[in-house]
């Protein structure tokens, strides 16, 4: 009887857990400009067939509201930015989410991509080849 309750607890504490982990990233957040940063856009990350994807939902620099991907080398070639998916078919492993990819808009530039929290915020790091090479950014959440 003490093995049932102890692994009811068990997995009850780890089915919780990730839950929590995977619904932690949903929601919308603020971009900043690696170099000047600045404030640069809203991306909503949200879920969709148990994959997490990211969409630019704001641009906030005036200035920026119809630029279009023309560096983008895909699908993405000349599409405006504002609405643009960015985030594509990541995954809940442990600890993070990995195994989709980000696009830098300004750069067309494709990359691995890996997402986790830390407190608040929200970790995105993009990188090709080994996880080590590459930029890290932190985004901050947007109140609804």
């Amino acid at each position: 009887m003490k093995k049932i309750v102890l692994l009811s607890i068990i997995a009850t504490f780890l089915f919780s857990s990730m839950a929590f982990g995977q619904d932690a990233v949903v929601g919308v957040w603020k971009t900043i400009d690696d170099e000047t940063g600045e404030e640069k856009s809203y991306v909503e990350i949200y879920e969709k067939d148990g994959k997490i994807y990211g969409k630019v939902t704001k641009l906030l620099r005036a200035e920026h509201v119809d630029d279009l991907c023309t560096a983008c080398k895909d699908h993405r070639k000349d599409q405006k930015i504002w609405g643009m998916e960015v985030i594509t078919g990541l995954s809940w492993d442990d600890d993070e989410y990995n195994g989709g990819e980000i696009i830098d808009p300004e750069s067309g530039k494709v990359y691995s991509c890996k997402l986790w929290r830390d407190g608040e915020n929200l970790i995105v790091r993009g990188f090709m080849g080994f996880s080590l090479l590459g930029r890290q950014q932190t985004w901050l959440p947007v109140a609804e």
